[in-house]
């Protein structure tokens, strides 16, 4: 019984690309989360107003937007490995600069929001290029499996970083929090470059442009499944997320050592399910499971709004962290089984806009709304939202509902298209 919940491990023992791409992403994820602590903090101390640090999301938000679009039509022209490497090596030169602001006698603000913005810009050209690259180096039925997998990898990340981010930041100083992520940015690269190359799927790979682009806007388009999936998270992390004012909330708690703990709450939730997603793969509605798991996560984030007790909003947190990994594990497993591979990095492009795109939002909505009608108000409210917009959605969107990875089209074609390459790819 507990050996059916473990972690189905089958991409990580058939594939050796498949294992350096995960502990290139657990180290570098690592790091950020390190700086995804500290950055916010530094605003706190800095301005003590959760306007501006809500105004994080909104600088980061339109690199993101032309970024991630045109970062997916990159990832179908290129060589996918070369893309990673550039761009995870330029992250590393932007935690160097947060590293050298920190250390002044009075670091400036601007830097902050500078290298927020360059920074959305590199994850969204790199993300693309990475959701694209590994549904290539494992078999067609191991991708709900290495999305579990891919799923723990950063949620490991997201738990230990911020948790020992809130212990440097508070007694080491921001500085160290920032040279940490400098270093594990090193590392990665040091992973990345031993993948095998990844070159276009296509001889005549369509060049990036805004026609590229749209011929992957058209195809999203015409699959309201997959559309669906978009929506859901867009608008469960647009009206739900509350990391931005997370940082008023411990100390309204009388509770600032609590910080980094509740960071670490949600990816704890996203570990406790993967650690035990072994039962992801015998679940094939995964459009159902997806609209489940968006409405728990905002019932759980206003409950944590609700609490006045620390423990409390850090175990609401956490449940809500949960629902939204089993969100997550299936809306990957929907996109990586049904879209062609010529077309995957343009869609995946897309995918980063709704599940980036929402945070970013979240963060200016959360922040924005706590200065104009209150702390609490704010993550309530956000919650029930999100919750009542999932109960819209299922009247909005029956494909989605109804979507069957046995018996959907695209899937039995992806599936059929996998077999027939599989000897030549042997």
């Amino acid at each position: 019984m507990i050996r059916a919940l473990l972690p189905d491990l089958s991409p990580w023992k058939t594939s050796v690309d498949f294992r350096r791409l995960w502990k290139s992403g657990l180290i570098s994820n690592f790091g950020s989360f390190l700086t995804l602590v500290a950055l916010p903090v530094q605003l706190k101390d800095l301005t003590e107003s959760t306007a501006a640090v809500g105004a994080i999301g909104a600088v980061e938000l339109l690199p993101l937007i032309v970024c991630g679009l045109y970062g997916g039509a990159l990832a179908d022209a290129l060589d996918k490995r070369k893309l990673i490497v550039w761009t995870e090596a330029g992250q590393g030169l932007l935690s160097a600069a947060l590293l050298l602001n920190a250390l002044l006698p009075h670091p400036a603000l601007w830097p902050l929001y500078a290298v927020a913005a360059l920074s959305s810009a590199l994850g969204s050209l790199q993300r693309p290029a990475l959701d694209s690259l590994w549904p290539r180096i494992v078999a067609h039925a191991d991708m709900p499996a290495a999305a579990s997998l891919n799923s723990l990898r950063w949620t490991i990340g997201g738990v230990a970083g911020p948790a020992l981010a809130g212990v440097v930041v508070a007694y080491a100083g921001l500085g160290w929090a920032y040279a940490a992520d400098l270093l594990t940015f090193a590392v990665s690269v040091a992973y990345i470059v031993r993948i095998a190359p990844s070159p276009a799927s296509l001889p005549m790979a369509a060049k990036p442009s805004l026609r590229a682009i749209a011929e992957g806007a058209r195809y999203a388009w015409s699959r309201k499944e997959l559309l669906g999936t978009y929506v859901v998270d867009l608008a469960a992390m647009s009206l739900a997320m509350p990391l931005a004012v997370l940082p008023f909330l411990a100390g309204e708690l009388h509770a600032d050592w609590s910080l980094g703990l509740m960071y670490a709450a949600l990816p704890a939730g996203s570990l406790l399910v993967s650690l035990t997603s072994g039962w992801a793969s015998r679940v094939h509605r995964h459009g159902l499971m997806v609209v489940l798991s968006a409405t728990g996560w905002g019932l759980a984030i206003a409950a944590a709004g609700v609490c006045g007790n620390v423990w409390l909003v850090l175990v609401f947190l956490t449940v809500g962290g949960g629902f939204d990994m089993v969100s997550g594990i299936f809306r990957a497993a929907m996109w990586n089984q049904t879209i062609p591979d010529e077309l995957r990095g343009r869609l995946a492009g897309i995918e980063l806009l709704s599940y980036s795109v929402g945070p970013q939002l979240g963060q200016v909505r959360a922040g924005g709304l706590a200065a104009w009608a209150g702390l609490r108000t704010s993550v309530v409210s956000g919650g029930l939202a999100c919750a009542g917009a999932m109960g819209l959605l299922v009247l909005c969107l029956p494909r989605l509902m109804t979507y069957d990875v046995r018996t959907n089209e695209h899937a039995v074609r992806m599936r059929e298209r996998r077999a027939a390459t599989a000897p030549a790819a042997g």
